[in-house]
């Protein structure tokens, strides 16, 4: 195997690890947490609703809060947001990547992550957000073009391959009864929609994104 194979591989791997290895997960986890909140606050602020803040919990939940009709469109994708989010921002970093996009692709992270830190709400969600927005600043700034690359890579797998996962663990935590908040129940209670259906519809999402951002990624 060349080592340029060796090369595009090693994202995609390192990536997996992180995803798969429970111990690791509990950390990585905080990233796609993350991007799922963002999720939400960047569709409340699209609809219309009033964003009032933002909070990321040492045990990889999060809230955001938002103002607005309890019902209609605009809430309902909202709570849907929150689990894609990370898939597609996955895809979106993939079609940049193979595009040559890297740079631009740092730097609208970097700019994400600022524009997100103003309307978080807790210490633990402040520290997160400035040391992931300090990982990409780095790696923009400092890193040669060949690292930025392979960095671009790892973080589009990530995302993809960590979009899935939260998925499957909401459906056990559902099946427990631990998760009567969680946005599957709260968009069945708006919509009247079985929470079932809300997390097959995720799944269908962060499973599709990842089969097509793998199909962009595996032959570049």
């Amino acid at each position: 195997m060349s080592t340029l194979t060796l090369t595009k591989w090693a994202p995609a791997v390192l990536a997996l690890v992180l995803v798969a290895s429970p111990g690791v997960w509990r950390y990585s986890r905080h990233v796609i947490t993350i991007a799922h909140e963002a999720g939400h606050a960047l569709v409340a602020l699209l609809t219309g609703r009033r964003l009032e803040g933002i909070k990321l919990n040492s045990d990889t939940s999060g809230v955001t809060v938002s103002r607005g009709r309890p019902t209609g469109v605009a809430v309902v994708l909202m709570y849907f947001a929150g689990y894609v989010t990370p898939s597609l921002l996955g895809l979106g970093a993939a079609a940049l990547v193979t595009a040559d996009r890297v740079r631009p692709l740092l730097w609208a992270t970097v700019a994400l992550l600022v524009g997100m830190l103003v309307m978080i709400r807790n210490v633990f969600g402040v520290v997160s957000v400035v040391l992931t927005g300090a990982v990409m600043f780095a790696v923009s700034w400092y890193a040669t073009a060949e690292w930025q690359a392979a960095f671009a890579l790892f973080v589009a797998w990530f995302l993809l391959l960590g979009g899935v996962r939260p998925v499957g663990e909401l459906q056990r935590r559902r099946m427990r009864g631990l998760a009567r908040q969680s946005d599957a129940d709260q968009l069945a209670r708006i919509t009247r929609v079985p929470g079932l259906v809300w997390v097959l519809l995720f799944a269908a999402v962060t499973v599709g994104t990842l089969f097509v951002g793998g199909r962009l990624l595996l032959p570049w």
